[in-house]
């Protein structure tokens, strides 16, 4: 069984926190892409999601609508919208919004503040990863100087759970000489699959489980009738 450290108050700003959740800091290197989740109440199903920038919350875009450079798509059956952000640059940076429009009434919402740069505090080699079912996955991740002695950290964003960096399932290793963060996940389940969030010293980036079915013992014999034919 896999042991979780469960530290939700760090992650969740506390503004509508218990109704729409997301991660506060997020880094990517410029000109390359980043996905937000936010996560929002199951009695927000139906209502608009949208993405705002900005102090004065201005509306950057819609759910299940597309702008330059910026997608937004709602995924009612996770209770979650994520917000795909294309080829960043350093004006890019600055306070974000994940919100959900509320008729008649102040719309609930939580922050993410985003840094762009050419040497952002931290990266990975891979953003999405696809593994077996039943099989394991591994995550690059890098980091620059001056973190080093920061906490690193691998979460769960759903349940917003940290792992140990050793357990049954999740090894965890940290290369400080090289900069380098790196996750082993072993005996993958369908359940791992979703978003997690590589940190160091509070900064972040999101990465993508995708965790595929095994193969079962009809598919492999057929795969090997052709072969032989």
């Amino acid at each position: 069984k896999r042991e979780k450290i469960y530290i939700k108050y760090i992650y969740l700003n506390i503004l509508g926190s218990e109704r729409v959740s997301t991660l506060q800091h997020l880094t990517v290197r410029r000109g390359e892409s980043l996905t937000v989740p936010c996560f929002y109440e199951e009695k927000y199903k139906s209502h608009r999601k949208t993405w705002c920038k900005g102090g004065e919350w201005i509306i950057a875009a819609y759910a299940n609508t597309s702008t330059t450079g910026i997608s937004v798509t709602d995924h009612p059956s996770q209770n979650m919208f994520t917000v795909d952000l294309k080829n960043l640059q350093d004006s890019d940076s600055g306070k974000y919004w994940c919100a959900v429009e509320i008729v008649g009434a102040p719309d609930v919402r939580n922050y993410v503040q985003l840094t762009v740069s050419s040497d952002p505090a931290v990266w990975v080699e891979n953003s999405r990863v696809i593994g077996q079912e039943g099989g394991g996955v591994s995550v690059q991740g890098f980091y620059s100087s001056g973190y080093e002695n920061k906490e690193k950290k691998w979460c769960r964003v759903k349940t917003w759970s940290c792992y140990p960096f050793q357990d049954s399932t999740v090894n965890i290793s940290d290369d400080k000489n090289n900069r380098s963060f790196r996750v082993e996940m072993i005996g993958l389940q369908k359940s791992d699959a979703g978003w997690y969030w590589f940190s160091a010293g509070g900064v972040g980036v999101t990465v993508h489980l995708t965790v595929t079915e095994r193969p079962t013992s009809k598919m492999i014999l057929i795969s090997v009738i052709r072969n032989i034919c």
